[in-house]
């Protein structure tokens, strides 16, 4: 019988796991994880009021495609601790330099955001709903800058 790596009692809704357990993990695997929780936390924003798919996608691809991930991370640095700084310089060091679609800093912003949403997701989600709030979801991903 296997074990789980996170014991059930210390996934969804918990109060997180510790510090030196998260960071154990990879910043790649971090951002895996952080992507995914970005996404949904879009999706569960976009999902009312009721509309076709085709604009739900629309919508959340606008906000989940690297270039918004990258100027979301700039609206949020000013909002971070000392040790959720640490964690973006590590998640933006662990980006892959090469790509062909996206300017290397851009996608190196974009995965430090990921980072941290990932070890917030799993050391402490109160933070990772206080920062994810304050996004603000209804002004267009290129219009939050100026």
């Amino acid at each position: 019988m296997s074990q789980s790596l996170i014991p059930p009692a210390q996934t969804w809704g918990s109060d997180g796991l510790s510090v030196a357990s998260v960071q154990r993990i990879s910043p790649s695997a971090l951002a895996y994880l952080g992507d995914a929780v970005y996404e949904l936390y879009v999706r569960q924003t976009f999902v009312f009021p009721p509309q076709k798919i085709q604009n739900y996608h629309k919508q959340v691809v606008s906000w989940v495609r690297a270039e918004a991930q990258a100027e979301q991370l700039t609206r949020l640095l000013v909002h971070l601790t000392e040790s959720e700084l640490a964690v973006v310089k590590r998640g933006r060091n662990a980006a892959p330099q090469r790509l062909k679609r996206v300017d290397p800093e851009i996608y190196q912003n974009a995965t430090a955001l990921e980072t941290l949403f990932g070890y917030l997701h799993l050391t402490d989600p109160d933070r990772l709903m206080t920062l994810l709030k304050t996004i603000a979801l209804d002004v267009p991903p290129d219009a939050t800058h100026g």
